[in-house]
């Protein structure tokens, strides 16, 4: 099964907030053994997030939309999602009910807007988590599902955790995950790295030095893989290396060890306004 992830927001697009949703939610996907292939953020546009839907779910099993849920007039994920299903938005009694006694316990009073929030698609349920106004949404489509959760971040977290990956995890018929082990060296560059793992774009699995830590190199295997590769090691993990081969520093997994003639030493910059000290050689 693979899942994608659509933030709503006009606010995300002009870069007012940072989406630090979408990463928490597909480090989440990964975790729960789900694919996670596409992620987008759309504005607060009703044209624009209905065709963003239909897209997403032309590609993927299901969609978590994240935002979008609130009061007030340009929170219309609600309404957007119940078109592409095809059907009504319901007021829900409970749901109005649990708002008021909200703004009740607080000692404040309720705009009516606030009863948006108590719309529901004909035939979505919701979720039972609701720590804020805005309820989460399980909308079937099909033989795929949309999740609607708002953009609050603690609100979203608790109902991800608590409803969307339990629901993912039962509808994919799977108890795995995707692990992720990470390689760092020293002494290559990025290019020679990538040719040194062989690493091609028939090979996604095996991602190369990215630009902001171009050290590191990170693989990716689910769970039943991870067992079968423990228990018969490939032959270059457990291969011994040539006299010319030089240890590469230890990162958080492994410590991997790449070929070749360690880097010429260079000189330091002064410290503290005093002389630069030589390059470190052989202790004699």
């Amino acid at each position: 099964m693979n899942c994608e992830v659509l933030a709503i927001g006009t606010e995300l697009l002009l870069g007012q907030i940072v989406d630090t949703n979408s990463s928490w939610i597909g480090e989440q996907l990964a975790l729960t053994g789900i694919d996670c292939v596409y992620q987008a953020k759309v504005g607060d546009n009703r044209a624009r997030i209905h065709t963003a839907l239909e897209h997403a779910l032309e590609r993927a099993d299901a969609v978590i939309v994240c935002g979008g849920l609130g009061p007030t007039q340009d929170d219309i994920t609600r309404d957007v999602v119940a078109e592409v299903m095809g059907v009504p938005l319901i007021r829900d009694e409970a749901i109005e009910v649990k708002i008021r006694a909200m703004f009740g316990t607080r000692g404040r009073d309720m705009p009516a807007n606030n009863l948006r929030q108590a719309d529901v698609p004909q035939g979505a349920s919701v979720m039972a988590q609701q720590p804020g106004t805005a309820p989460g949404l399980i909308c079937p489509i099909g033989d795929k599902v949309i999740y609607a959760v708002p953009g609050v971040p603690y609100e979203m977290k608790e109902m991800v955790t608590g409803t969307v990956l339990p629901d993912l995890a039962r509808r994919a018929g799977l108890s795995s995950v995707i692990r992720s082990r990470t390689l760092r060296t020293w002494g290559q560059s990025e290019s020679g790295l990538a040719e040194m793992l062989a690493i091609t774009e028939s090979s996604p699995l095996l991602a190369p030095p990215s630009a902001s830590n171009p050290p590191t190199s990170s693989t990716r295997a689910s769970r039943r893989s991870v067992r079968a590769s423990r228990a018969n090691p490939t032959p270059s993990a457990t291969r011994s290396q040539p006299a010319t081969s030089w240890p590469a520093r230890s990162g958080d997994a492994v410590a991997p060890t790449v070929t070749g003639s360690p880097p010429e030493p260079t000189s330091r910059p002064p410290r503290g306004g005093g002389r630069c000290r030589p390059p470190c050689g052989p202790r004699r």
